[in-house]
């Protein structure tokens, strides 16, 4: 395998569509790193592993020698992105994206390399149009083409309200690509008609024509929607570890080789494939392979040794394995016939007392194997068993046994 085919190899990885494919390979042919662009609308303040996707691939470019522009949207974000919206979304006020911006700013050198990661705000060239800039870039694309969206379609279908502003949002993305003159684009699927309309305008302004590489949306836990704060089924990145590798070791094992294909760096394609026919051999517990997911991306996002600390804290509070007084785990077996939840936190010595507890669970910092609760007249009979969690480092894993 020639390297432009081991370089095209490794950026097919978990991709959807390379528009076009003859045209990277021609760009690579070139011998000088190229510039790839992934914009980020600041649209909340922290990121999840949803986000990375896009984040992993612009660091596989970065390790085949290219140049990556993390670019944040505080200009955009003001518009407000319509893609996949059945109706008009909020525009972000500047104080918004300002504080949203510093925080992406903040993580996404979790994964990419600092020091090959020109970061730019699209205010820089934005800031500067005036109006009539503003009409001459708006008179690239027609009211028509615009309605080719598929969601602007199914809204004007349906009599749904579309602001005249978020006609503008592809135009605005497609001129980042111009400001840049980038040589490729990354986003998700749901990007798609925007991303090409980079391609478009830079051909206006008479550069060539950047090539489109799309990803795929990371399924969230639930292993059927897009992951999503808003839908609960995210592992945020800035979460600890303890929590990236409990709420891991909870997705399906059908999921895992998508998030393997996705999210990982160190599980390289064919060992990816092997592993997968081990499993289905029955040679290899796919628990082990989840493992080594949740390990990598604790480490990722922290370091070894809270990596390390966190899979010895999952084996002893949900395997009953390891250290446990080392991570302030505790087993313990209460004799009762019942027990309300915040009892039940006092007892385990996660609360000081029942009032304390009442009160963290109005802040919704309890969990129960993973899942928030807050019901504190929730009763607990002999025979359950499962981890309690306090805040981010309070745990201990209860058996409720029946007297005598």
């Amino acid at each position: 395998m020639s390297e432009h085919d081991h370089a095209l190899a490794q950026i097919r990885r978990g991709s959807e569509a390379i528009l076009k494919e003859d045209e990277l390979r021609a760009r690579l042919a070139l011998g000088r790193p190229l510039r790839i662009k992934a914009g980020f609308d600041p649209t909340a303040p922290d990121l999840h592993l949803g986000h990375t996707v896009l984040l992993n691939k612009m660091r596989q470019f970065q390790d085949l020698g290219h140049q990556v522009i993390f670019l944040i949207g505080d200009f955009t974000g003001m518009i407000g992105d319509p893609t996949g919206k059945n109706a008009t979304r909020k525009p972000l006020t500047r104080t918004d994206v300002e504080a949203n911006a510093r925080s992406y700013a903040a993580q996404v050198f979790k994964v990419l390399d600092r020091g090959r990661t020109e970061v730019r705000f699209n205010s820089e060239w934005f800031d500067r149009m005036d109006a009539a800039d503003m009409i001459r870039l708006a008179a690239q694309h027609t009211v028509a083409r615009m309605l080719e969206r598929d969601d602007f379609a199914k809204r004007y279908k349906a009599r749904q309200p579309i602001a005249i502003h978020e006609f503008l949002y592809p135009l605005v993305q497609g001129y980042d690509s111009v400001a840049l003159e980038a040589d490729v684009e990354l986003g998700g699927t749901d990007q798609t008609f925007n991303l090409l309309m980079g391609r478009v305008l830079q051909e206006h302004y008479g550069q060539p024509a950047q090539i489109v590489l799309t990803m795929p949306l990371l399924e969230g836990l639930d292993g059927i929607n897009k992951m999503s704060k808003s839908l609960g089924n995210y592992i945020g990145i800035d979460e600890p570890a303890i929590d990236i590798v409990s709420k891991t070791m909870k997705i399906g094992d059908a999921l895992m080789w998508r998030w393997i294909e996705l999210l990982s760096f160190e599980i390289g394609i064919e060992q990816a494939r092997r592993l997968q026919a081990d499993v289905a051999a029955g040679t290899l517990n796919p628990r082990d392979v989840k493992l080594r997911l949740a390990r990598e991306l604790a480490t990722r996002f922290h370091d070894v040794s809270a990596a390390e600390n966190a899979l010895a804290g999952w084996h002893a509070a949900v395997r009953g394995e390891g250290d446990i007084s080392a991570l302030s785990l505790r087993g313990i077996s209460i004799p009762l016939q019942g027990l309300r939840l915040p009892a039940l936190l006092t007892a385990a010595g996660l609360t000081p007392s029942n009032s304390e507890a009442n009160r963290k669970l109005r802040e919704r910092a309890v969990r129960i194997d993973g899942e928030v609760c807050e019901d504190a007249a929730r009763v607990f009979l002999p025979g359950f068993e499962g981890l309690l969690q306090v805040g981010k480092r309070g745990f201990a894993r209860v058996r409720l046994e029946p007297p005598g």
